[in-house]
């Protein structure tokens, strides 16, 4: 496996990393695992948000920089780029900021005694994380393990090696101690040898379904707590009553954001049959129009995918969607020419026998489908391998609220797009994974909660 960077806007090769040794992850799980046996780890939380906050305040200073690092390498707009490096920020100083509340010892009232509930680190963790959100990915997992305690480990995509590389750097110039966290370039194998080691007693991982099921067996075998977030295809449910300009817009963007290539997106629109020709004219519209190019322009809307490997992929998914009975309403091709482009496409008359109709297409690609009613939006919405999350407009809140508590799914946005922020969890249910990061939720997926209790004299 090696670790490079490869600009997607034009297949340029810019650098290619070494990969480290056995000898080398030797040497970080021992330095880690001293550092969770310090004081460093189980003493005062202090020292540890004081990292935090010095880490958010560096990010900001090199914001730019930061952006620019991830649109070269990754092929996000820049404007995109900026958001992610603002809410690695943001994460940072909400957990400095409340990680003593959320981890202070929690009473509760018992006949048989004064008892509570301490909170304590567990250890060494492995973070296995993926290329399109190449800082928040990081985040999401170092700021809520720093403050606990948890040393950490980590395993970048090797398509975003520099990424990984500045983050560690970051982490280091705002004060961490050795084996805080350390940046791993090392193969499958590897992972899975790290997980089995004794110094080691969890799992972090977002990416695929292949790994975050490889990376489950082994942490099951080994008896390692592990949380997963492997993706979706979201529904996009626009009701009748919807404000479909709104919509609409929202659709677009939400479609195409990150190329296509985010978790959460919208993937399968969902449409009420009153409104669906007109949603889907205006739809279409707004897709055909995005304009197409360098991500590092403050007008392009769409940017290439993020390598040629992923343009094949999502190429074969579309050829196999039309070879099964869908219909090609928009695009549906790879951009000839430099770069790993692709054009906003549309799919229609999406059959359940269709592989389409469960698959996740991990780019600019929308299904479409129909519905007679809300019962039907459910039924479409939840009859789904995955469950991470979903959005619903309606001008009736509480009819979208109704309908939200019914969709499977680890979270559902009402007439907005699926997004993140510090205080809210994130996670999935069924082939999306289990567990939770950010918010209280996240930062207790990885602690002893440790129950003591003074008898009654």
């Amino acid at each position: 496996m090696a670790y490079q960077t490869i600009n997607p806007t034009t297949n340029e090769l810019i650098k290619t990393y070494p990969n480290h040794t056995d000898a080398d992850i030797e040497t970080a799980l021992d330095v880690a695992h001293k550092l969770y046996k310090s004081e460093w780890s189980k003493g005062p939380i202090a020292p540890r948000l004081q990292v935090l906050e010095r880490l958010a305040d560096l990010i900001d200073a090199r914001k730019e920089e930061l952006a620019r690092i991830a649109t070269v390498e990754m092929g996000k707009l820049i404007s995109d780029a900026r958001d992610e490096v603002w809410i690695i920020a943001e994460i940072a100083r909400y957990y400095a900021r409340n990680a003593e509340k959320f981890l202070a010892p929690s009473k509760i009232d018992s006949p048989l005694g004064e008892a509570w509930v301490e909170h304590h680190p567990i250890g060494v963790l492995l973070a296995v994380e993926p290329w399109n959100f190449p800082y928040y990915q990081l985040m999401r997992v170092f700021a809520p393990a720093l403050a606990a305690g948890n040393p950490v480990v980590a395993k970048h995509a090797s398509i975003v090696p520099h990424c990984a590389s500045v983050f560690e750097e970051l982490v280091n110039e705002a004060g961490a101690p050795k084996g805080a966290w350390k940046n791993l370039f090392i193969t499958s194998t590897q992972v899975a040898n790290i997980i089995a080691d004794d110094r080691v007693q969890g799992a972090a991982m977002t990416g695929s379904e292949g790994a975050g099921s490889a990376i489950a067996a082994q942490a099951g075998k080994y008896l390692k707590k592990s949380t997963l977030e492997m993706g979706g295809n979201d529904v996009f449910v626009v009701l009748d009553d919807a404000d479909l300009d709104k919509a609409v817009e929202i659709g677009v963007f939400s479609r195409l954001h990150i190329s296509g290539q985010e978790c959460i997106c919208a993937k399968r629109f969902v449409l009420h049959e009153k409104i669906a020709d007109k949603f889907l004219q205006k739809f279409t519209a707004g897709m055909a129009g995005v304009k197409m190019g360098d991500p590092l322009d403050e007008n392009t809307r769409l940017g290439p995918m993020s390598s040629a490997e992923a343009v094949k992929g999502l190429s074969k998914q579309v050829e196999r969607a039309l070879a099964h009975g869908a219909t090609l309403h928009l695009g549906g091709l790879a951009v000839e020419g430099e770069g790993n482009f692709f054009e906003p496409t549309i799919l229609t008359h999406i059959k359940r026998d269709n592989p389409a109709y469960f698959e996740e297409f991990f780019g600019p690609v929308a299904q479409v489908y129909v519905v007679k009613n809300d019962d039907e939006a459910v039924e479409l919405a939840n009859d789904s391998r995955y469950g991470l999350a979903g959005a619903v407009f309606s001008q009736n809140i509480e009819r979208a609220k109704s309908l939200a508590s019914r969709i499977e799914t680890g979270s559902v946005w009402i007439n907005t797009f699926a997004s993140t922020s510090p205080e809210l969890p994130f996670g999935g249910v069924k082939r999306s994974g289990y567990g939770r990061e950010l918010s209280e939720l996240g930062i207790k997926e990885f602690v002893n909660q440790k129950l003591v209790l003074v008898a009654k004299s």
